[in-house]
């Protein structure tokens, strides 16, 4: 039914709340590595994340702030820090509900599908997301994030990137390009796709993201990523 995404490093706790959510249909996943998890969030891309205030190396309301810079996923805390001041903490920095520890798993349930039903009677799902070096682009809305910075994208800039995301680390030729570009054309001018990939490199260079759209000479271009892994982790 939804996939939603769990974050305890309270390994009973977190198979528990698995367990008993499968059992009502959702796909569920548990993070386990807690110096990834906005990469596990971006891999799996789930459409509500039960959060827990404390965590090895960085807090949840770290990470839930994170995870608003790329989405607007219900974040719903998950805490035994249930005290007023934590409580407005977790709704300031982008909570949709919180659950005080220890909790019965029929209410839990009950307060996530409740979650769920706000969230997408209308909008229908979740938005997509890719990753690639640490910079996620939301299909969503055409924008690129890296290291904390979003980027809002043309169109063209945005059918390019996402062709090239597709194919990350793999070259992808100029012809492949102009067609999702230009499908209803019977013909375009050359210079025209260069003019547009220079602009992408220019935009995304305004983020950090110096020389992430490099060519491949006789082929055409592509995306790795693996250099920006290791900045990423820096920042």
């Amino acid at each position: 039914m939804y996939k939603i995404m769990v974050i305890d490093d309270d390994n009973t706790i977190a198979e528990a709340v698995q367990r008993h959510l499968e059992r009502w249909g959702n796909e569920v996943e548990c993070v386990t590595d807690f110096t990834e998890v906005l990469e596990h969030f971006v891999r799996f891309s789930p459409q509500l994340v039960l959060l827990d205030i404390g965590l090895p190396f960085y807090n949840g309301y770290y990470w839930c702030g994170q995870i608003r810079k790329v989405s607007q996923v219900p974040v719903v805390f998950l805490s035994s820090a249930s005290d007023n001041m934590n409580i407005v903490m977790a709704m300031n920095m982008g909570g949709d509900d919180f659950i005080a520890k220890p909790f019965d798993l029929e209410v839990l349930s009950a307060k996530v599908q409740a979650v769920l039903r706000r969230a997408y009677t209308f909008q229908g799902q979740a938005a997509s997301l890719m990753e690639c070096g640490g910079a996620v682009l939301n299909l969503s809305d055409m924008s690129v994030t890296y290291a904390g910075r979003k980027q809002e994208l043309s169109r063209n800039e945005f059918r390019i990137l996402q062709l090239l995301y597709e194919h990350a680390g793999q070259p992808v030729s100029r012809e492949s390009i102009m067609k999702r570009l230009w499908e209803q054309e019977c013909f375009i001018d050359d210079n025209t796709l260069t003019v547009n990939i220079n602009r992408l490199r220019r935009t995304l260079k305004e983020i950090g993201l110096e020389d992430f759209v490099r060519t491949k000479k006789g082929v055409g271009y592509q995306i790795d990523g693996r250099q920006y892994e290791s900045d990423y982790g820096k920042k």
